[in-house]
This record gives C-alpha cells, structure tokens and sequence, in this order.
C-alpha cells in the first residue's frame, strides 16, 4: 500500500508557493543561449583580499566551529562597520549575531518573536522570504502595498491603517528588492512617527543592499533614531554589496534581549556560521570600501543603461535608486507579469522575473537584474525592444 504523504506534509508548508524566481531561473538553465537577467547575484567576483583572507584562515586551521555568535573578531569588525557607516554603535557582546546570510536573520527574527495569530505587516512588492517566514512560523502576514506613483516607497499613513492591536512586527527592506526603492532618512521620520505612536512592535529592517544606493553615500535606517533602535533588528550582510553570495554570511544587529533567543534558535539548527566565511568579513568590513566603491560605480552606469533601453522599448518606470534591480510596467501589454516574462524567454531567450513574485501589487510589472554584464545588457535591451514593438503589432 502506497503511502500518501500530502497528508505527512505541514499544512503551512504546503501553503507556501515554491519560489517563482526559481522558477525561471530553473528554465532559463535549461536552454541554450539565454540571457538570464533573472537572480540577484553580483556578476562580480568577490574582491581578492577578501578571498585571500579567507583562505588564509584555512591555512591557519581555522576548520572547526566557531562560538555560537561567531568569532568575537568577526563581531567587532561588524560593530566596527556598523559604527563608521550609521554612525551607531553596538556591543559585539551580544547585540551582533552573525548568521548564514541575511536569510537566515529573517527566519530567527520570525520564529523567535512570533506566536500563532500574531499578525506581521510586510511590505510589498518584497523579498519572497519575508512571507513565508511569517507563515513558517505561524504567524499572520498583513501586507501593506506600495505603488509606482509613489516610487514604492512606504507611505506612513498606508502603514497606520494597517496597524491592529494584534500587530507584533513589521518587515520591510529598503532599498528594495525588487523595485529598487529608497527610503531616505527624511522619508523615514514618517515612518518613525508612526512607530512611537506604537511602542509594541517590533521593525525587521532588511538592509542588505544598504551600500548600493545611487543617491547618497550615507546608508538610511530606522536604527539611526536613538530613540526606536530597541526595537529595530538589523538585518543586514556582505553577500550583495560585497559580492559575497557564496559565502554565505549575514548578521542581525538589534538589543540583546531580542538576540538573544535569535541566538538560541541559531544555537540548536545551525551552531555556527562558516568560520572561513567569518574571517573574510573581517576584510570586508574593515577594508573593503574601495571595492564596493568600485563596483556600485559600475551597476550605476548599467543602471543608466537599463533606464535608456526601457525608453527605447517605450516601457514606463520609475527610477530605480538602490539595489540592482529596475521594475517597470508592463500593463500596456494586456498581458499578465508571468505571461510576458514566459513569452519574453521563449521567443528572446532572456530570462527576467513576473513582478506578482513579489506580491499581488506587483502584477502588471517585471524585475530585471543589471547585476550583469554591460555585454549582455546591452543584448537583453535590443531583445526587450524588438520583443516589445512586436506585442503592439499584435495589438
């Protein structure tokens, strides 16, 4: 007698959707000659004194499991980045927790704040994990839009209405992945008048592409207002700006009394980062602003490629400011995120990703990648074009 294992499957598990980035990107993999503008992953090899610090850690012996935590080196060189970009400060001694990617935060800050019924606000368009790490853990998410009219950013007054007595948490991530929105500090006042007037919750701030912003040198955050950083947990890493993915390390920053059962959760399902990983941070953190200088230069300039190529295909968007993503409309067409995005790889063999994989709200739009090179933009924009002038014919 087969066994039917729907029913041995979690209900919430079964819930979650499988990831629609996969989705394409698994396709994408399966033909010849594609362009894949589809995952967020730097083109860029990780700076060489980053690698080489890593190794040398190897060389050293450092092969075995590091504290919990993480190596107290790697802690400080965190607090000491931390310090001289935000301009705050954190005690490496149980107010940093360095994780397996960024990822990795989002999961413990839901599974460690979170009761059944509580209900997360997440702002949308979003990172796909941001969801499902509520619904993991039980949770209720209570999704809050954003609009290209107001640039996808968060309106304070969208985010005041979404607010219940049930309300534990709030994850956003600025800047954006996908849109590419900013928030800036003066954006953000708003938002941090609507939180005092909400002393009980708790923000998730994901700022993982916090290096990559086209505006200004100075990284915005909620946790640069003294007054709400005990509610703030910092989610934040080297995999994006760095070119770091591979390595797999992130961390959390917020008071110690919310580390600390992050940390326990991290004690019992990871144990530790990778202790070769913890040591090239170190470099990252401590030295690496003239790389990361380096490449935010070059998504700049393919950023302003991008932007020239959806005016050639006479596609409506906003001006993307961080990250390296664009996300324009695409509802001209009358056709859905996910048909064009099919139809697109198929007929131009490019691989980009339907907007509604980030939310309802982002149906109607695509997110393109220019963590790419400049080559296989340019071709991906003369693709988008020609595809684009051939849909209106149709019509």
């Amino acid at each position: 007698m087969s066994i039917n294992y729907e029913d041995k499957i979690s209900s919430v598990v079964q819930s979650v959707p499988p990831s629609a980035i996969r989705k394409f990107f698994d396709l994408a993999s399966e033909m010849k000659g594609v362009i894949s503008l589809s995952i967020g992953e730097p083109d860029f090899v990780t700076p060489w004194e980053i690698r080489e610090a890593g190794i040398n850690s190897l060389v050293d012996g450092y092969t075995h499991y590091s504290p919990n935590a993480g190596y107290t080196e790697s802690k400080k060189a965190i607090a000491s980045y931390i310090s001289r970009r935000y301009g705050v400060d954190y005690d490496h001694d149980g107010q940093i927790l360095i994780t397996v990617g960024g990822s990795e935060g989002i999961d413990l800050a839901a599974r460690a704040l979170i009761n059944p019924g509580d209900e997360v606000i997440i702002i949308e368009p979003c990172f796909v994990a941001y969801k499902a790490a509520v619904m993991f853990a039980h949770g209720v998410p209570v999704v809050v839009e954003t609009t290209q009219e107001n640039e996808f950013k968060l309106m304070a007054e969208d985010l005041e209405a979404a607010i219940t007595p049930k309300t534990k948490m709030i994850i956003m991530g600025f800047p954006s992945n996908p849109t590419g929105a900013v928030m800036t500090m003066e954006e953000l006042k708003d938002i941090a008048d609507v939180l005092r007037r909400h002393p009980d919750i708790v923000v998730v701030s994901d700022e993982l592409y916090c290096e990559l912003n086209y505006i200004t040198d100075e990284p915005s955050s909620l946790i640069r207002f003294d007054d709400l950083r005990d509610r703030v947990i910092m989610v934040n890493g080297f995999s994006k700006s760095y070119a770091m993915t591979g390595f797999r390390i992130g961390y959390l920053a917020g008071p110690k009394e919310l580390i600390a059962p992050m940390t326990k959760i991290h004690q019992y399902c990871i144990m530790s980062a990778p202790s070769m990983a913890q040591f090239a941070l170190v470099k990252a953190a401590l030295e690496g602003d003239e790389s990361v200088a380096e490449m935010r230069s070059e998504y700049d300039h393919r950023r302003k490629v991008v932007m020239q190529g959806f005016k050639d295909a006479g596609l409506e968007c906003f001006t993307p400011y961080g990250a390296f993503y664009a996300f324009p409309s695409i509802k001209q067409f009358g056709l859905s995120s996910e048909e064009f995005c099919e139809r697109f790889l198929m007929e131009k063999k490019v691989a980009i990703v339907p907007g509604n994989a980030f939310g309802k709200c982002g149906e109607g739009h695509i997110r393109l990648s220019y963590a790419a090179s400049m080559e296989n933009i340019k071709t991906a924009m003369e693709r988008l074009k020609e595809f684009t002038d051939a849909l209106r014919k149709e019509n």
